[in-house]
């Protein structure tokens, strides 16, 4: 009984440092995402930081239609970049639990 308890510690230890050096690996995984004419562009990290904003001039012409234009792409963008970090995260911590019944439902 100890043993399996002590083995599973050991796994889910294992599993906690995997999540910790895919959350450092996902700050490398860089996302782009553009405004549906191309005119703004949003760089951001998979663990959702922008790295880069990209504006067209023709948009500093109208600061309503930029601001519009910042949170539409940035929102969309933020949502990718969850997306990914939700999936690469989930992944690595089914991998490393242990085979519990009902647990493999919280991972979907």
């Amino acid at each position: 009984m100890f043993g399996d308890m002590m083995g599973m510690m050991g796994k889910l230890k294992e599993t906690q440092a995997k999540v910790e050096a895919t959350k450092v690996r996902l700050n490398t995984v860089t996302l782009q995402e553009n405004s549906a004419d191309q005119l703004l562009n949003v760089t951001i990290t998979a663990n959702r930081e922008i790295k880069e904003i990209k504006i067209d001039d023709s948009l500093l012409r109208d600061k309503e239609q930029l601001e519009d234009y910042l949170i539409l792409t940035i929102n969309k963008a933020i949502n990718k970049a969850t997306e990914v970090n939700e999936t690469e995260l989930a992944a690595v911590a089914k991998d490393g639990m242990p085979n519990i019944p009902g647990m493999d439902s919280l991972f979907k």
